[in-house]
């Protein structure tokens, strides 16, 4: 689904990424680790598309996508790719619904659409009965959980995940983990999650780990 070809970025004189190759197979969960200032959140932006790399390429499906425009880029992150981040990024003057009806409406669908999707994968994470409580009604793990459905609520074909459980407590980071699993088995969905995690790490399909911008190994 998902292939970086020599990913090179650097920030003034500190080369982050040296030249990173990997492949990532539609439904698979791949971990990407590794200590801090490794570049793993550089990588995760660059294949999100969110950063340039400053040489190399991603390919998404064969399609060249590193080099395209930005309105194209805009447009090809909507359709195809959703995020959850540690910090849940959630709107807080907006209700749980509204939140994640937002990607929809980019997307061009009218509010009765994006409200009936919005409340079908809210039902199905165990949301439902929170759509209307704004973000500051609603605790870690319930917020990255309406994150979550945020990032589904297009059918992305990937999501990226950067540290999703770095601000929970061990019990919601748990649901959080088997969550992505039970989402793979059900609707096939792909995620590339950074994280620090040693337990989601060990869970994951492949586990890329990098050290000072390169691949060290693939378990």
């Amino acid at each position: 689904m998902l292939k970086a070809e020599k990913i090179k970025k650097q920030y003034g004189n500190l080369a982050v990424l040296k030249g990173i190759d990997l492949s990532i197979e539609t439904s698979e969960i791949v971990a990407i680790t590794g200590a801090s200032g490794a570049g793993k959140s550089t990588l995760l932006h660059i294949l999100g598309t969110l950063d340039r790399p400053d040489s190399g390429a991603v390919f998404f499906k064969e399609q060249q996508i590193s080099h395209l425009s930005a309105s194209s880029l805009a447009q090809f992150r909507n359709q195809n790719i959703g995020f959850v981040f540690q910090f849940h990024n959630l709107l807080p003057e907006f209700s749980a619904i509204e939140n994640v009806c937002l990607p929809a409406f980019i997307a061009g669908l009218g509010k009765k659409e994006a409200e009936k999707k919005a409340e079908k994968w809210l039902e199905k994470l165990g949301m439902a009965a929170r759509a209307h409580h704004k973000p500051s009604e609603l605790s870690g793990g319930e917020q990255q959980r309406v994150a979550v459905a945020r990032a589904l609520i297009n059918s992305p074909a990937i999501i990226f995940a950067d540290e999703p459980s770095g601000n929970l407590d061990e019990k919601n980071a748990d649901q959080l983990h088997h969550l992505f699993f039970e989402l793979r088995a059900e609707i096939g969905q792909t995620f590339v999650i950074v994280t620090h995690n040693t337990e989601l790490a060990n869970m994951a399909d492949r586990r890329i780990v990098l050290e000072k911008g390169e691949v060290m190994r693939i378990n």
